[in-house]
């Protein structure tokens, strides 16, 4: 029988969540094990990045290498469905002018850049290891994984880090991870190459365009192509009754101004991908001997680029954790409870505004910022990932929901309308017509 190697730490998944921790553990002095079940650079999806995310790099040692690799952004476009005006907004109006940039990135090129230096930091990393069993006692646990030429290994670590995405390895095994029965979407993508962009400092901006079903991003990369996906209500892809490519480049017509950009654009490889994002939560994200970071833990809607900041925060947040359960075990239960509470703070306050952000409310509030009580300043920091600022932003953000629920209620009819339509649009509506489910780590 073979036996199993030994280690401090284990860490299910080498995407950005799991390559930081990684990194950090290691750097702790640490015996850190970082498997991946797929082989860098792997495709996926999210490409933009928020400068709350250029501390971190900076904290990593790697921020040199993400801006040789990314696409300056320094703030965002919003695209109303019915008008001619655009608005523009930029990070450094948040509470903290200093986080005023960061960059658009092909996240097969980061995810890599990432795992690397974790392995340069000393963590011991392994592709093509797809974890399949793990069996906690009470010091530790055995996690077993099957390799690519279908041999198995087998460790024995005395704690387990979960970074595994939406394969939510622990979640699932604990049957602890609940869909959000307030958020029901899908998601149709791919990358055109000379797409017309934005000129001057903004060319690196992402844009929201609004249209009938849902709302689009429009994200240029540094080598000239631009990632282009549309998010829509599940209705609106079940009722797909033509190939993928055909039904996307028909969305792609519903908004004009989109249309207009993608006029001379091509699609790369003539691929369009489809996939289910459906919002969910753990119950919990931590144990005796485990943690869930990332999207292991919780999953919300892309619309502002939220996912690798909240992945690698909570991997910084987290490697505080493991080191409480691993030399200061008396301190664990007060550790755990304020983790707990810090790791709902991003996903709360984005997705109150995600959930709302089809309403006409939101969407003139977008359109026309104005920093009345300071509710501007908090909305940038919001989108900036500022989101631990302190009191002043805390404030400022609540003055936001204030004045959005004063304006709904003045214009009572037409919140009601789109209160209505979105809770016919939340439906189930069962499986998709070519969905791809993309699972990343």
């Amino acid at each position: 029988m073979e036996t199993s190697q030994e280690c401090d730490v284990l860490v299910v998944g080498g995407g950005p969540a799991g390559s930081t921790i990684a990194t950090l553990l290691a750097r702790q002095g640490r015996r850190v094990v970082l498997l991946e079940k797929e082989h860098h650079p792997r495709f996926h999806i999210g490409e933009s990045l928020l400068p709350g995310n250029v501390e971190l790099f900076d904290k990593l040692g790697v921020r040199d290498q993400v801006e040789k690799i990314g696409m300056p952004k320094f703030g965002i476009e919003f695209v109303p469905p019915d008008l001619d005006y655009r608005s523009y907004v930029d990070f450094s109006e948040g509470w903290d002018p200093t986080k005023d940039s960061a960059w658009q990135v092909r996240r097969s090129e980061l995810d890599e850049l990432l795992f690397r230096h974790a392995g340069n930091e000393g963590a011991l990393t392994l592709e093509g290891a797809r974890v399949r069993q793990v069996d906690f006692d009470a010091e530790g646990a055995t996690v077993q994984a099957v390799l690519d030429d279908g041999g198995t290994r087998s460790w024995r670590a005395r704690f387990v880090v979960d970074a595994s995405g939406r394969d939510t390895l622990l979640a699932t095994k604990f049957k602890c991870k609940n869909k959000n029965p307030d958020h029901n979407s899908t998601a149709l993508f791919g990358h055109f190459r000379n797409a017309r962009r934005l000129e001057g400092r903004r060319e690196g901006n992402i844009s929201i365009c609004w249209f009938e079903h849902g709302w689009f991003w429009f994200i240029p990369l540094a080598d000239g192509t631009t990632s282009v996906g549309a998010v829509c209500w599940a209705y609106y892809l079940k009722a797909r009754d033509k190939p993928l490519k055909d039904y996307f480049l028909d969305t792609i017509a519903m908004c004009p101004e989109l249309h207009d950009r993608l006029a001379n654009a091509t699609l790369v490889d003539d691929a369009v991908h489809a996939t289910g994002n459906f919002s969910y939560a753990s119950t919990h994200a931590t144990g005796e001997r485990y943690l869930m970071v990332g999207d292991a833990f919780t999953f919300i809607d892309p619309m502002f680029s939220s996912g690798v900041f909240l992945a690698m925060q909570s991997a910084f947040d987290g490697a505080a954790l493991v080191a409480t359960a691993l030399d200061r075990p008396a301190e664990l239960a007060a550790a755990r409870q304020a983790l707990e509470k810090r790791m709902r703070v991003g996903p709360r306050d984005y997705s109150w505004f995600i959930y709302r952000v089809t309403n006409p409310t939101i969407r003139d509030m977008f359109m026309h910022p104005n920093n009345v009580f300071k509710a501007k300043q908090g909305l940038m920091s919001l989108l900036a990932a500022d989101i631990h600022h302190g009191r002043a932003y805390r404030r400022s953000l609540w003055m936001f929901k204030v004045l959005y629920y004063f304006i709904s209620v003045v214009n009572w009819r037409r919140t009601y309308a789109g209160w209505k339509r979105r809770r016919d649009n939340i439906r189930d509506w069962g499986p998709l017509k070519g969905e791809t489910i993309l699972k990343a780590d």
